[in-house]
């Protein structure tokens, strides 16, 4: 396979990535409004008066018993899990976003209290009153949603740029040269904005601080891209060494 080719081959694979990628991040910008839409709910939502025999949208706490408590620590794409039982022995399984603060320290036969909402527990409070959420909570969601979308969106947009553009221009190695540039700054500016949402998940700051994070530091990275893909045009970034014998 020539050199050509392969650049062809590249600029596909790419291609197809880019797609899958715009794709998830459109996904995730529609789901922005359910999240939000959840979480006002949940905020709003009553106390029940008494035990609810069905799903419903008042909030109940509930008295459990740990059965039993895994982490899955060094174990990839498996969410920390834990087995409740009621009073009554019915077991109860939740899993968990994230092992802090409570679920790390839960254990067989510890008293925990579940604050159960739609026929779900979605908080889990210890006896020092530490609380969590488990992967069924509503808070946070809006933000992992908007914090995907714009990396994803990001990401998409420029590697399919970065992808057509060497099709287009096959035989032109200052050309293929400045797409992977186009391509690897998409990269990073998908990575800002995750960086953007740890940033903001960590000091608890509301959603709108993840564009205003990952706003500047995508400005300069699109500068950069700019900068570095005129250059490639204008041969600054060819090897002028000799070949090699």
């Amino acid at each position: 396979m020539g050199s050509a080719q392969l650049r062809v081959v590249r600029a596909v694979v790419w291609l197809l990535i880019a797609v899958v990628a715009l794709v998830a991040g459109v996904v995730m910008a529609f789901e922005v409004r359910d999240a939000l839409e959840r979480e006002r709910k949940f905020r709003a939502a009553p106390t029940c008066a008494s035990v609810p025999v069905k799903a419903s949208g008042c909030l109940w706490e509930q008295e459990f018993t740990v059965r039993s408590a895994d982490a899955h620590r060094g174990e990839r794409n498996e969410a920390a899990e834990a087995e409740l039982s009621l009073p009554s022995g019915e077991p109860w399984e939740v899993t968990f976003r994230q092992t802090d603060p409570v679920m790390s320290g839960m254990g067989p036969g510890d008293n925990v209290v579940g604050l159960i909402w739609h026929g779900q527990v979605i908080e889990i409070r210890d006896a020092d009153g530490q609380r969590q959420q488990t992967s069924d909570g509503p808070l946070g969601w809006p933000e992992d949603r908007l914090g995907g979308a714009l990396a994803f969106v990001s990401f998409g947009l420029t590697a399919l740029v970065g992808s057509l553009w060497p099709l287009f221009a096959r035989r032109s190695r200052r050309h293929a040269k400045a797409a992977t540039m186009v391509r690897w700054h998409g990269v990073g500016i998908g990575a800002t904005a995750i960086l953007a949402l740890w940033v903001q998940g960590a000091n608890e700051w509301p959603m709108w601080a993840i564009p205003a994070l990952w706003g500047p530091l995508a400005l300069l990275l699109l500068a950069s891209m700019v900068g570095f893909a005129v250059a490639a045009l204008r041969g600054d970034l060819d090897d002028d060494a000799p070949p090699a014998p």
